[in-house]
């Protein structure tokens, strides 16, 4: 998922040859172009709604509120909640990692996952485009097309925002002790940032902003079967030399990365790129946070960490922050990061809740600053 630039987590990683098979095509759109401008940021907390305690709510009610399957997912229940819940997030979680498995980049998997994904998004409005580009793969050689997913929310607002995840899953558990060419679900590095886009999703259409936003999935960010030899952030950084080569594009004044957001004991510091080179985002969304009571948002910086936001942030320009918790579990050295254990049952509806809820809140207050 990532890579620390300190206190590293890693072993070097066991070669694994194993090929997934071709490459699979997919419709693709480009995406459209348009004279979009970005200014700095500011945020008025007098629009910040006042927290409010989430019901509890059991699995048969779940049900009754969402069907996720093969056909999609249906929200049976269409009443907003006040604040987001993460109930539709952690279900969007489950059902990619219990019904769907491995999401490899060029896999029959991913491609399931992106359809769901674009559907989704459709249904709550969203233009969908994907946004195509091969890479050889790393074991043969052979091409594989790869595609990040653009979903935009109000493209009619010239002032614009990203939120964005990556949505492949690592080849293999390669750092489990036990059995590193095993199946990786991903349920927390991976699945969690796209579970928390699909409920976000139902939030951006009712959001009073100057700003639109795009949610993005960025592909290729783990296609990696050696470590130090395979690179990172494929989808990302192709994304950011796009945006950097076609001035006419969307411009994004901010964005925020969400990755490994699930953890059932999330403690989320401010990590030190994101307060290096997007300081003033990651101050707002620690504030709001303070502000609600999401205590789970720790204003106090830890671990500097190599994930997508730094393409964004280094090659395309766009101050982006990085929302990550690199615990996982608390307190117990990461043990769960890139092994088999990364699974569902690790991860919680209440976690992907508050942060949801800390971004809506985020994006209601914030504004422009000429």
């Amino acid at each position: 998922m990532i890579e620390l630039t300190e206190n590293a987590l890693k072993s070097d990683s066991m070669n694994i040859f194993k090929n997934l098979g071709g490459a699979f095509g997919i419709t693709t759109l480009l995406l459209a172009a348009g004279t979009l401008w970005g200014s700095s940021l500011a945020y008025d907390l007098s629009k910040t709604s006042p927290d409010v305690e989430a019901p509890e709510i059991t699995s048969s009610q779940t049900e009754e509120r969402f069907q996720i399957d093969q056909n999609g997912i249906e929200i049976r229940d269409t009443t907003l909640p006040a604040r987001p819940d993460g109930e539709l997030a952690y279900q969007v979680l489950t059902y990619l990692c219990n019904d769907v498995g491995p999401r490899i980049s060029g896999s029959p998997g991913m491609l399931r996952q992106q359809e769901l994904l674009r559907q989704h998004f459709e249904n709550h409005g969203a233009t969908v485009y994907f946004q195509p580009f091969e890479v050889r793969h790393p074991v043969n050689q052979t091409p594989v097309q790869l595609n990040n997913l653009i979903a935009r929310f109000h493209p009619e607002r010239s002032l614009r925002i990203l939120v964005c995840c990556h949505y492949d899953t690592r080849p293999f558990p390669d750092r489990d002790k036990n059995n590193p060419t095993g199946v990786f679900l991903g349920a927390n590095d991976g699945a969690s940032g796209v579970g928390l886009l699909c409920e976000l999703a139902r939030y951006l259409p009712h959001i009073d902003s100057e700003y639109g936003v795009d949610l993005i999935c960025f592909d290729g960010e783990e296609f990696v079967y050696q470590s130090r030899r395979d690179p990172l952030f494929l989808g990302s950084t192709h994304f950011a030399r796009q945006y950097a080569a076609n001035p006419s594009t969307a411009r994004y004044s901010a964005g925020v990365l969400v990755d490994m957001i699930g953890d059932k004991d999330l403690s989320l510091f401010q990590e030190k790129n994101s307060w290096n080179q997007a300081r003033n985002i990651t101050q707002q969304i620690w504030s709001v946070a303070g502000d609600l009571g999401v205590t789970e948002f720790i204003p106090r910086r830890k671990y500097q960490i190599r994930d997508d936001h730094l393409p964004l942030n280094e090659i395309a320009g766009i101050p982006t922050c990085d929302i990550i918790d690199f615990d996982f579990p608390q307190g117990r050295a990461n043990i769960y990061w890139h092994t088999e254990q990364d699974t569902p049952d690790k991860c919680s509806a209440d976690s992907l809740g508050k942060v949801c809820h800390v971004l809506v809140e985020w994006l209601k207050v914030i504004r422009s600053q000429q």
